[in-house]
C-alpha cells in the first residue's frame, strides 16, 4: 500500500469517529407547539426523615417568647449577629423542641410541621398567635455523570423536579445520554433504579421520579460517541499522546513500505 493511501485511510477514520454525533440529542421530540397536551403526575412532597435538619422559626409579638422558642447562637461569632441552628430528626423521626419536648415529624410535610406546631402551641396556651416557618437545611440530591456541574444540589423548596436538578448542575454535556438517565431512590429499605428517557416529554412528565426526593441520586450515563473515544489505556482519540503514538506507528509502516 503506498503511503499516501495509508494517510488517507488514516484521514478518513479521523473524520469517522471525530465527526460522530449521538443520534438523540434533543429534548422532548415528542412534542408538537399548540397540539401535544401533557398529563403531569400530581407533584410528590416531600416528606421528612430521619437525619434530616430541619429550620424551625416561631415568631409572635412576644419578644421574650420568640426568644425561648427559637434557638440562636452568638458563641465563636465575631460580629454578634445571632446563628440560626437547626433541629436533627432523630432515628425514631422525633425532634425535641422547646417546652413542647418531644415532636414526631416523621413522614410529615413542611406544611404539616409547621401547623401541628402552631397547634401544640395555641393548645397548651403557650402563644396566641404563632407564627411557625418551617425550612430545609441539610436536604439535597446528587447529580452524577455527564453533566456540567456535578456534585450535590441542594433542596431549598418544595417540588424539586429532576428538569430542576439537570438544569441546576449545568444541563447534560454533549456526551450525555438523553435517553436513559438514571434516578437512584431509597425506598423501604432498598436501593431502587428508575430510568428516564428526556427525549419524550410523554415520558419524563408521567415518571415517579419527575419529582425528586431527599437523597435521590442522578446518573448521567455516556452515549456511544463517548465510550469510543477510550482507548485500552485509558487515552482518548483526541488526546495528543493518542494522536502522537498513532503517528509513530504509522510513520514506522510507511518507512519499512518504502524500502
Amino acid at each position: 500500500m503506498k503511503p499516501c493511501k495509508i494517510l488517507s485511510l488514516v484521514a478518513t477514520v479521523w473524520m469517522a469517529v471525530s465527526c460522530s454525533t449521538p443520534k438523540e440529542i434533543t429534548y422532548f421530540q415528542d412534542l408538537q407547539p399548540d397540539v401535544t397536551e401533557l398529563s403531569v403526575i400530581d407533584p410528590a412532597e416531600i416528606r421528612i426523615r430521619p437525619k434530616d435538619k430541619l429550620s424551625i422559626l416561631v415568631n409572635c409579638q412576644d419578644e421574650k417568647l420568640n426568644e425561648l422558642f427559637n434557638l440562636r447562637n452568638t458563641s465563636g461569632n465575631t460580629s454578634g449577629n445571632r446563628i440560626e441552628l437547626g433541629y436533627t430528626v432523630d432515628s425514631r423521626g422525633v425532634i425535641h423542641f422547646p417546652v413542647l419536648g418531644k415532636v414526631k415529624v416523621e413522614g410529615m410535610t413542611r406544611e404539616q410541621i409547621a401547623a401541628h406546631l402552631t397547634e401544640q402551641l395555641r393548645g397548651q396556651e403557650l402563644i396566641k398567635d404563632p407564627v411557625v416557618t418551617v425550612e430545609y437545611l441539610n436536604l439535597g440530591v446528587e447529580v452524577l455523570g455527564e453533566v456540567n456541574n456535578p456534585g450535590r444540589i441542594s433542596i431549598s423548596r418544595d417540588n424539586m423536579t429532576l428538569l430542576d436538578a439537570l438544569s441546576e448542575a449545568g444541563d447534560l454535556t454533549i456526551f450525555g445520554r438523553r435517553d436513559k438517565v438514571l434516578v437512584l431512590r431509597q425506598e423501604d429499605g432498598r436501593q431502587r433504579v428508575y430510568g428516564v428517557n428526556l427525549c419524550s416529554a410523554d415520558q419524563l412528565y408521567s415518571s415517579p421520579v419527575y419529582y425528586l426526593q431527599q437523597n435521590d441520586v442522578v446518573y448521567v450515563e455516556p452515549n456511544d460517541t463517548k465510550s469510543r473515544q477510550s482507548t485500552v489505556n485509558g487515552n482518548t482519540v483526541r488526546s495528543t499522546s493518542f494522536w502522537l503514538s498513532l503517528a509513530s506507528f504509522l510513520t514506522s509502516i510507511i518507512v519499512l513500505i518504502a524500502k
